[in-house]
């Protein structure tokens, strides 16, 4: 298939990391969806709320029954408090010029005429005003000071007192109506002239927009307002919220705003009532955000990891902090983004991509590993292939040099053999001591350059003969010169200097004592051994008694004496007769 029509497949690496942030989405989406960390996405609004700066509203007040009215009381009544009190708080309230009055105390039960009479009279005198209550029968009807017909009289209403409770035990949210009857705040903002929206109301309730931690909005003592000790400017033009405030009354609560500390039901109320007149302003963010969320940080750690491969872990809690900081600039802006499922999300791809990463790293090093491996023994195979191949050409090349004076070429393999020995016992290594033994064959490689009638002669040569004889040192070497092998290096050195002498008289160079190479002075020892135990045209081979004396006799004159002190016990226990071993590189 051409390459242009061949489909296009992604790196199993990409797979795998994609693979990673798709599952971690969809486990995000359907932790979203079913609500299932509910207790503690409420505990991340709770946060919010505290870190939001509080803001004091200046239309709404609240009067408390508090340890301080129960304290300037305590040698009059105890509580409840005669309603004759409540008619005369909501005649000060009227007085001192209160828009309206929430009074969130329940007088389901009748008491005495008198003083139920007064209550009713006082509501009357000021129209509009909302009762607090937490029952009604099955048709939405209450029983408030005679029920609904007996307030309608007086242009007041009961309205349902009571909250949905969150999953941590907060307060944090209200509902348009209970039981068919309308909550406080609603009924309050109709009262109001306003025109409340029910459908923006969500499935679960309407968020309260609380304005700050308890004590946010201005609250007075019931007691001061009773005796007329209360300014005008505290209470003019505001709704007022009338109600239990003191912690025995038990009807305190915790909210959103603070983790310690329990605001009172009418404080409450009054937060309600401030987030029904402002239009609702806080709101569960849409659907498509909360996925769209999901999604976008399930994802990255994925794009990441394809993009920065090992940094990629950094990016998950640097999108945390910042997905952190969108959703507190969201709430301030009214929108409140879901937490924990994106960042549950979040958590999940980091794990999933780096765990993806590290097996399909894993499994492309064994890949490369195995590759290389093969490609190693496949190198090993070739060079070996190669060694043996040079071996054979120098070999070769060598006796192609000595068949033209010898009946075998078996004189360079003995002479091989006696150099690697001679080597070792000067302190060569096994790999050095070998690599003289293989490079010690092309020592007479010049030879290929004399003429027949001077190689080939039976007799003596003469002196011109001899002088042409000498040059072959230097043939050899200028044969093997330029080469890049180790092994070649070292037969030129040998062709050019074993025909040197430790005294000095040698050829080509006269070089003398350590001047000449110690593989030189190796090769030389050995040559004119084996030369001296080898049968010629012009001579009988020598008997090995009489090569060692040669050699004792030519110690500091010819050959090195160190040389000589290491050759004769060598040469004397080998009894002159080695079998050459087979070539080889191998250490």
């Amino acid at each position: 298939m051409p390459a242009l029509l061949r489909p296009r497949t992604w790196p199993v690496h990409a797979r795998a990391v994609l693979l990673a942030g798709v599952v971690a989405a969809i486990a995000g989406i359907g932790m979203w969806t079913t609500h299932a960390a509910r207790s503690l996405e409420d505990t991340t609004v709770s946060l919010r709320f505290r870190v939001r700066p509080a803001v004091p509203p200046n239309d709404l007040a609240v009067v408390g029954i508090d340890a301080e009215t129960f304290s300037d009381y305590a040698d009059q009544r105890r509580w409840p408090y005669p309603r004759t009190w409540h008619a005369q708080v909501l005649d000060e309230l009227h007085r001192l010029g209160a828009k309206k009055v929430i009074y969130d105390v329940q007088f389901t039960e009748a008491t005495s005429p008198t003083e139920d009479m007064a209550l009713y009279d006082a509501i009357g005198r000021f129209p509009g005003t909302i009762l607090a209550t937490t029952e009604t029968d099955a048709h939405g009807h209450t029983n408030v000071l005679g029920g609904d017909e007996n307030l309608a009289r007086v242009g007041a209403r009961a309205a349902m007192a009571s909250f949905p409770i969150l999953a941590g035990g907060e307060i944090a949210k209200m509902e348009p109506s209970r039981d068919g009857v309308a909550t406080i705040a609603v009924a309050a903002a109709r009262s109001l002239g306003r025109k409340v929206d029910l459908k923006a109301f969500e499935k679960r309730g309407a968020w309260i927009d609380f304005r700050g931690p308890p004590g946010t909005i201005p609250t007075y003592h019931f007691s001061d307002v009773r005796d007329r000790h209360l300014p005008a400017s505290a209470v003019r033009g505001k709704v007022v919220v009338v109600g239990m405030t003191a912690p025995t009354g038990q009807d305190v609560h915790p909210t959103p705003t603070v983790r310690d500390e329990l605001m009172s039901g009418p404080e409450v109320q009054a937060n309600a009532l401030w987030t029904v007149l402002h239009g609702l302003p806080l709101h569960t963010a849409p659907g498509w955000a909360s996925v769209l969320a999901i999604l976008l940080l399930a994802l990255a750690p994925a794009a990441a990891a394809l993009r920065l491969r090992t940094l990629s872990v950094l990016t998950a809690p640097v999108l945390a902090v910042v997905y952190v900081g969108v959703a507190y600039l969201a709430f301030v802006q009214g929108w409140i983004l879901p937490v924990v499922a994106p960042l549950a999300g979040l958590a999940l791809s980091a794990v999933g991509t780096v765990t993806a990463s590290y097996l399909t790293e894993r499994r492309e090093r064994h890949r490369v590993s195995r590759h290389n491996a093969a490609l190693e023994q496949a190198v090993r195979e070739r060079t070996a292939e190669l060694e043996e191949t040079q071996l054979e050409v120098v070999r070769r090349l060598a006796l192609a040099a000595e068949w033209r004076d010898e009946d075998t070429g078996e004189h360079v393999e003995r002479i091989g053999v006696l150099c690697e020995s001679l080597a070792l016992a000067a302190g060569f290594s096994a790999r050095d001591a070998e690599t003289l033994r293989l490079a010690s064959v092309l020592h007479d490689v010049g030879k290929i350059g004399i003429p027949d009638r001077v190689l080939l002669k039976p007799g003596r040569l003469d002196a011109e003969e001899w002088a042409i004889m000498k040059t072959h040192a230097e043939i050899g070497a200028s044969m093997l010169s330029g080469s890049p092998s180790p092994l070649v290096q070292l037969g030129e050195e040998i062709a050019r200097t074993h025909h040197e002498r430790w005294d000095g008289s040698g050829y080509p160079a006269g070089l003398r004592g350590t001047e000449i190479p110690l593989v030189g002075r190796i090769v030389a020892l050995c040559d004119v051994f084996d030369a001296l135990r080898s049968k010629r045209p012009y001579k009988d081979a020598w008997t090995l008694e009489q090569a060692l004396d040669e050699i004792r006799g030519q110690r500091g004159r010819h050959f090195d004496p160190e040389l000589v002190d290491l050759f004769l016990p060598l040469a004397g226990a080998r009894g002159g007769a080695d079998e050459p071993p087979p070539l080889s590189l191998a250490a």
